[in-house]
């Protein structure tokens, strides 16, 4: 039975479904759809609703191995069936199938298909789910999935093209239904997602994350016992099928369940109320970095570890490796997991204070007096005590870290109390300080909770000193383009470019697996020409994805031309050449100055000291200190292995590479 969807649509509107067999109904009645190569070029259109579907798309669709000479005729008559069976726009009274150079392109509302209805109820559940809002979260993920009436268009899965389409939909379910039995696990109410995370783990053996959920669900609804099983289960699966384990935040969940027994864990004394998850959604085409997410979720895992520094080069991915962990790191934190952007939207760093007042927010600290944290500070007549003790992003990379802790330390107990505190970098008279009161409430709930926070897109050192935790259980996550050399003890984790595999694998998630296939060759050229970055491929995917119509190979061709790719690589909204114009920003004018000199030899296969001397027109130490200083920056790559400095071979990234040699000729633009 198909349900109807949830906003009416118009008296005789035909409702299509593709989530389950292909379907059509009109006034409750179902329509006969026609033969089945028809319904092949139907279900390939509302697959791809709005969108221009390519004709040989359609061909691979109907006809996978041997096309007739009549093929293109043929796909005339089912389109035109089409035409008559969807009938025209009300809106605009023109044809809903209508062909261009891109293909054909089907004009299709969220009241008249099940898909756009499923990804609009997603999307506000998500939201919900974001806001804090679980109980609206859950009802509208609920709702989404009831219109999953099982293994969408299984009824034409023998056709290779339109099996890639439903596994892709098939996917999208599945992710829906993690978050709606992840919602309803956070509400208490575990017990009614048993079921069906047992239905679908017995589907899809190997997908960790429903495993997870159906471990949580078990062990919620009072059956330790199964609960464990599940584990032991996926892990003699995993072994034979594999040769793998668990990940460490499932190894974590069932350690924590072995030493809990059946009953829920108990509030510590003095440990306010857990404050819930406010988390970005996680990305949903992440890939690889495998192990770089085992070391960190393991470190995350650790009672010994609290501030993990995940660093690398503009787009390298560091949001979104952090974002992933922390997402999949639920229950080792009952206190709650915290996002906050340390940037605006335009690339400047917010003020210290204006971060730990969205924190206090977040998390519910109270400073003296019962208010929260303040989102702003006033300066008090200490602050000529405070600025004299200032650290700058200058001089934390020289001083010793160790001086610098105890600095912080003796400072907290030396200060009186309606003093303000220094926790960043000097922006101006009031902008760097925090009041001594809102700090010492933030440490002091630091020191009473397990709770997790990702600080994304940290400036430098001095920004976040006073931020961290002194003591307590509670772990940082901080992204940066730069090393933050001056934070310790603190353990790292350096991103670079993608392996090819992963790259490739990444830009096929973005247009399809189907159309990576038709030229590998071509593929691998445009991931190399994105520098194998995961926000140039992303980009680039995305640009191929509304560019059907465009050849693999001369989307190559043009990133493959130093002076287009950059304006090669632009989505909507989205430029990589204003993100690398943000991290340029960054740069100390000597140190830009040195990457202009640089960015020639590096482009030709890196470059060596002897080739920066050359270029820097410097000695040989002038030159390791300018190459270091690029390299603490973040825009110079070393080896990962200890060697000399004059057998080291040292880069910089391509579109970095492009970007500073646009500096430096002049040639920059801001589109």
């Amino acid at each position: 039975m198909i349900r109807p969807p949830a906003r009416p649509a118009p008296a005789g509107t035909v409702y299509f479904s593709l989530l389950g067999p292909l379907t059509a109904v009109r006034d409750g009645r179902p329509l006969p759809l026609g033969p089945r190569k028809q319904r092949l070029v139907l279900a390939t259109l509302l697959a791809r609703p709005n969108t221009p579907v390519p004709v040989d798309v359609l061909t691979d669709a109907v006809w996978p191995d041997d096309p007739p000479r009549t093929a293109r005729k043929n796909l005339q008559v089912y389109v035109s069936a089409a035409r008559a069976l969807l009938g025209s726009d009300s809106r605009d009274g023109r044809d809903r199938v209508v062909h261009g150079c891109g293909g054909y392109r089907l004009t299709i509302g969220e009241g008249e298909l099940d898909t756009l209805r499923f990804r609009s109820l997603a999307r506000a559940g998500r939201a919900a789910g974001e806001r804090g809002d679980l109980r609206t979260a859950a009802r509208l993920l609920r709702e989404a999935l009831d219109l999953w009436e099982g293994p969408p268009l299984n009824d034409l899965r023998d056709s290779t093209g339109v099996a890639e389409e439903a596994e892709r939909l098939e996917a999208r379910c599945l992710t829906v239904y993690e978050d709606w039995a992840e919602t309803e696990i956070e509400l208490g109410r575990a017990a009614v997602a048993v079921d069906g995370l047992r239905d679908l783990v017995e589907r899809h053996p190997l997908r960790e994350r429903l495993r997870v959920a159906w471990m949580n669900s078990l062990h919620q609804s009072g059956r330790q016992a199964e609960a464990l099983a599940v584990y032991d289960d996926y892990r003699q699966l995993l072994a034979r099928e594999l040769g793998l384990e668990p990940s460490p935040a499932m190894a974590a969940l069932y350690r924590a369940m072995l030493g809990r027994g059946r009953t829920a864990r108990p509030a510590a004394a003095g440990r306010e109320a857990a404050h819930g998850t406010a988390l970005p959604a996680a990305p949903r085409d992440f890939t690889g970095r495998r192990e770089e997410l085992r070391e960190l979720l393991a470190l995350l895992g650790s009672p010994d570890e609290r501030v993990v520094v995940v660093s690398g080069p503009v787009g390298s991915g560091k949001s979104a490796l952090a974002l992933r962990a922390a997402h999949l790191l639920g229950d080792g934190f009952p206190d709650g997991r915290f996002h906050v952007q340390v940037r605006r939207e335009d690339g400047s760093a917010r003020t210290p204070a204006e971060v730990l007042g969205e924190l206090g927010r977040l998390c519910g600290v109270r400073a003296p007096g019962g208010s929260g944290v303040p989102a702003e500070s006033t300066v008090t007549a200490a602050s000529a005590v405070t600025a004299a003790s200032a650290v700058t992003a200058a001089s934390a990379v020289t001083a010793a870290s160790a001086v610098a802790a105890e600095s912080a330390v003796a400072a907290d107990s030396a200060v009186p109390a309606d003093a303000t505190v220094p926790v960043g970098p000097e922006r101006g008279p009031a902008a760097a300080a925090v009041s001594q009161g809102a700090a010492d409430a933030w440490q002091r709930w630091l020191s009473l909770h397990r709770a997790l926070i990702v600080l994304d897109d940290v400036p430098d050192e001095a920004f976040v000193r006073g931020l961290l935790p002194r003591s307590g259980p509670s772990s940082v996550v901080l992204t940066a383009r730069g090393q933050l050399a001056g934070l310790a003890p603190v353990h790292r984790i350096a991103l670079g470019a993608l392996a090819d595999g992963e790259a490739l694998e990444l830009l096929g998630k973005l247009i399809g697996p189907g159309r990576l296939r038709t030229d590998p060759a071509a593929a691998l050229r445009i991931v190399r020409a994105c520098g194998a970055l995961p926000l140039a491929v992303g980009v680039g995917g995305m640009r191929l994805a509304v560019l059907r119509h465009l050849p693999l190979a001369e989307y190559a061709d043009r990133l493959g031309d130093p002076s287009a790719a950059l304006d090669e690589l632009v989505a909507g909204d989205i430029s990589v050449r204003l993100r690398m114009a943000s991290g340029w920003q960054d740069l100390s004018a000597d140190d830009r100055r040195a990457l202009g000199r640089l960015a020639g030899p590096a482009q030709e296969g890196g470059f060596t000291l002897d080739g920066a001397m050359e270029a820097l027109g410097c000695g040989e130490r002038a030159a390791i200190r300018t190459v270091e200083s690029l390299i603490d920056a973040g825009a110079v790559t070393s080896p990962a292995g200890e060697v000399t400095a004059h057998a080291a071979l040292y880069e910089v990234p391509r579109l970095l590479c492009l970007y500073a040699r646009e500096r430096e000729e002049g040639r920059f633009s801001p589109g």
